[in-house]
Order: structure tokens, then C-alpha cells, then sequence
């Protein structure tokens, strides 16, 4: 039976040769844009992002998050999708710099942003479907200045469009309870960023919160495509169910809750969570998980903002909760935070945070 682990490590652990608990598929570094730390260029995907580690201290190193898994893992890249596979388990990544799109934008009608997300997307889908991995579990998106805009339109709504026509280019379901879930966030520059996970044979059930519209579902206020991933989702594995938490904010319905007010924006995202773990409660049939056990990612958009956010998580999470932060831009201009987790899997967690 294949068990799904996670650590979360410093990099200098990984570059001595953590392995965390199984064997590696592939891992992700946090760096800050002064740290030239090289990543091995041989064995499991190591995926470099310029989103720096915060701390309480000030004292928070690079960091690495690291996805393993039991039996044996092969490694290769296939379709520009750099990958680490168990047979049943599949890490992938892909990173597209937008200047190599740039030429054809005039051309296609689509922003060079668009036109990677799209080609992203579709990439992946091909890699899967070739490598036999057809269930999404989970997707991550990292791109550079997520609230800017260029070409007429801001640059997170220019993602969201090309990501839906990756989506629909490869007949893969935007709306309902097949759309997989996922966080998108932003640094200062660098290539677009995804990475994922998925599943040879095993789905996984797709979870809205009571408290929100569904992100696929929002009004064209916030752009001409909506947004393509579900609120969280249940993947069902062999050795139990996992939670897998998309980036989730101070938002009721559709619209933002406490703008400039970030200890209020975290009670208001610690109560979507709080719902999203009650409905994922209703369809795990052999876990039942609880805050105090989640694995959380935490993105700071204003670094300043990093000690009253850990205070108020721990009072309303607990000590047993696992909390990295990261400095990042959050996908609507007036959020100030947002958290993503995962709950359900073995777990190291020893990043000195």
C-alpha cells in the first residue's frame, strides 16, 4: 500500500540527503532572492521558488517542502514536466518563462502570462495522461507579480484564463466536483510555477465550503474567467484519506471581509477553514481530521504582519498545528493573508519556525 508523506525541512537538510520518510518524488524550495543555494540537477524534481521563509525571529533560512512516498520512485521529465513517480503516487512540476511568449502574444490575441498557464496546464495533462496518472490531487501556482497588470488586464486574471483553456483544451472539467484543488500566489519575478500531484487509479472528492460561492462559480467582476479549483479535496488512498486544502482567505460569498484589518482577516480564514474541515469530515470514510493537526502554509503579503498572524493562529489553531510562513502577494489586492493545508499524511515537520 502506497503512504503519502510530506516534510517540511530546511535546505541544507535536503542537500545532505533528507529523504524524509519514503522514497522522494520530488520537492520545493523557498528561497529569498539573495539565497543562491544550488539545487541538485540529478535524481527527484527540485523546484526553486523565489518566495522567502518569514519567522516570528527574523532568522527563518531557506526551506524546502518535500513530498515522498513508499515503495520505489522512478524519476525522469516528459513533456517539459519534470517528475518523480511510485506506481501510484505522481510529484510533477513545470516552470515556463513568459519571455518565450512574448513573440507570439500580438499573434494568438493572449498575453504571454495567458499563453503559459495554458501551455502549462496542457502540458501536464499530457504528461499524466501519458504516464498513466489521470486523477489530479492537488495543483500549486506560483507566478511573478500576481497583481499587476499589463496588456489591459491584471495579471491573475490573465493566469486564470489561460489555466481554464488548459483545462478545456485537454477535456478536463472546469466547474463541479472533478475540478481539483489548488492555491495561486504571487512573488516579485521569476518563471511561472506549477507543480502538482496525482494519482494512477485513486480520485479524490472535491469539497466547497457552506460559507463561500464556489471560486468557478464567481461573478465577471473578478475577471472573464472565473477561477478553476475547488475550495479543498478528499483523496481517497490506499492507507487512508488525505486533506488537501486550497489557499483560503477572509472571504464570505465572493466578496473580501476586513479589508486592512489582518488579525480579523485571520479569525474570518480560520472559520473557512474550520467549515471546509466540518464538509471534508462528511465524505472522509476512514479519517476524521481536526485543526489542530493541519500542516499549514501560511502567505504574508507584508513581512511586518508575520508575529500578530502566528499569535492569533496559535490561539485559534493550537500548539500542535504546523505553521510555515511565506512572503508572498495574495491573489486579490486587498487581502493581506491566506492559508492552504494538508492534513492525513506522515508528517516531519522541522523547519525551526
Amino acid at each position: 500500500m502506497t503512504a503519502l508523506q510530506c516534510a517540511y525541512l530546511p535546505i541544507e537538510a535536503l542537500q545532505h540527503g533528507a529523504r524524509g520518510s519514503g522514497q522522494p518524488l520530488g520537492a520545493v524550495g523557498f528561497f529569498s532572492a539573495a539565497d543562491a543555494t544550488p539545487l541538485s540537477a540529478s535524481g527527484p524534481p527540485l523546484v526553486r521558488v523565489p518566495m522567502p521563509p518569514l519567522s516570528v525571529s527574523d532568522t527563518a533560512g531557506s526551506t524546502c517542502e518535500l513530498w515522498s512516498a513508499t515503495g520505489n520512485a522512478s524519476h525522469g521529465e516528459r513533456d517539459d514536466v519534470q517528475y518523480g513517480h511510485n506506481g501510484d503516487i505522481l510529484f510533477g512540476a513545470i516552470q515556463l518563462a513568459e519571455s518565450a511568449f512574448a513573440a507570439s502574444a500580438a499573434a494568438t490575441g493572449k498575453t504571454p502570462l495567458q499563453q503559459a498557464a495554458e501551455a502549462a496546464y496542457a502540458a501536464i495533462f499530457r504528461a499524466t495522461a501519458g504516464l498513466g496518472f489521470a486523477h489530479i490531487l492537488r495543483f500549486w501556482n506560483y507566478m511573478a507579480d500576481i497583481n499587476g497588470e499589463s496588456h489591459g488586464i491584471e495579471r491573475y486574471r490573465q493566469f486564470n484564463m489561460g489555466r481554464q483553456d488548459g483545462f478545456l483544451h485537454s477535456r478536463r472539467a472546469v466547474t463541479g466536483s472533478a475540478v481539483p484543488a489548488a492555491s495561486a500566489v504571487g512573488f516579485d519575478e521569476g518563471p511561472l510555477t506549477v507543480y502538482f500531484l496525482a494519482s494512477r487509479s485513486v480520485a479524490s472528492t472535491a469539497i466547497e465550503n457552506p460559507r463561500q460561492i464556489s471560486a468557478y462559480q464567481y461573478p465577471s467582476e473578478y475577471g472573464p474567467r472565473s477561477p478553476t479549483f475547488s475550495r479543498a479535496s478528499v483523496a481517497h488512498l490506499q492507507t487512508g484519506d488525505v486533506l488537501f486544502l486550497s489557499g483560503t482567505a477572509s472571504i464570505v460569498g465572493h466578496r473580501t471581509l476586513h479589508a486592512g484589518d489582518v488579525i480579523a482577516q485571520v479569525r474570518e480564514t480560520v472559520a473557512n477553514i474550520a467549515a471546509m474541515v466540518a464538509e471534508a469530515n462528511r465524505v472522509a470514510s476512514r479519517t476524521q481530521f481536526t485543526l489542530p493537526e493541519l500542516c499549514c502554509k501560511v502567505y504574508v503579503r507584508h513581512a511586518k504582519d508575520v508575529g500578530a498572524i502566528h499569535d492569533e493562529l496559535r490561539r485559534t489553531l493550537g500548539d500542535t498545528a504546523r505553521l510555515l510562513f511565506l512572503k508572498a502577494d495574495i491573489c486579490r489586492r486587498d487581502l493581506l493573508m491566506e492559508i492552504e493545508a494538508s492534513a492525513g499524511h506522515p508528517l516531519d515537520f522541522a523547519t525551526g519556525i
